[in-house]
């Protein structure tokens, strides 16, 4: 489980979000009769791998997390940026199938999908972008999307932090407090 510095409602959050892939995983491990811990579990994780688009996205990444790289030896597309292999992983993550849960806007789970991978290979992306999709997850994790203009308004405010503001707020609400503060 990746642990977020910052704690607060967007580590719970990644919790959640974490448990929710592990036990799609399982469900998966399931339907094709496969017992975890196995090579069959391997074999089946490099053939999701191979078409990230065919599978759901919580299905890839918990795909990606049973497999090394080969160059970096880290989870695959979790490696350091820079890491051929695991870039070109990363970005194939983003192909795989997003289905908005009932009673959510479209869109919620594509955001609740991009956050998570921000925040489960965060040394990946630089610091504004973290807080921002790292604040966002207890949010879209309850089903609700920001819209365009309440979305500026945060990245606006993100943009007024320090870096370690950044990395220490735990809630939008701190966000807005501690940028009202100053002028940038």
């Amino acid at each position: 489980m990746t642990t977020l510095p910052r704690g607060g409602g967007p580590a719970r959050a990644l919790v959640a979000v974490e448990a929710s892939i592990e036990d799609r995983w399982r469900r998966f491990l399931d339907e094709y009769g496969v017992t975890a811990g196995t090579e069959a579990e391997n074999d089946l994780a490099e053939l999701v791998v191979a078409d990230t688009s065919a599978f759901e996205w919580r299905v890839v990444d918990a795909a990606l997390d049973r497999l090394a790289c080969d160059d970096c030896g880290n989870a695959l597309g979790a490696g350091p940026t820079g890491c051929g292999k695991c870039d070109q992983a990363n970005g194939f993550r983003f192909a795989a199938i997003e289905t908005d849960r009932p009673a959510t806007p479209p869109g919620t789970e594509h955001g609740l999908r991009v956050a998570t991978a921000v925040a489960r290979t965060r040394h990946r992306y630089g610091v504004r972008a973290r807080c921002g999709f790292e604040l966002g997850l207890p949010l879209l994790l309850q089903g609700e999307l920001s819209g365009t203009a309440q979305a500026q308004a945060y990245r606006a405010a993100i943009n007024k932090l320090t870096e370690e503001e950044c990395e220490r707020v735990t809630s939008f609400d701190e966000v807005t407090r501690l940028s009202s503060r100053r002028v940038r």
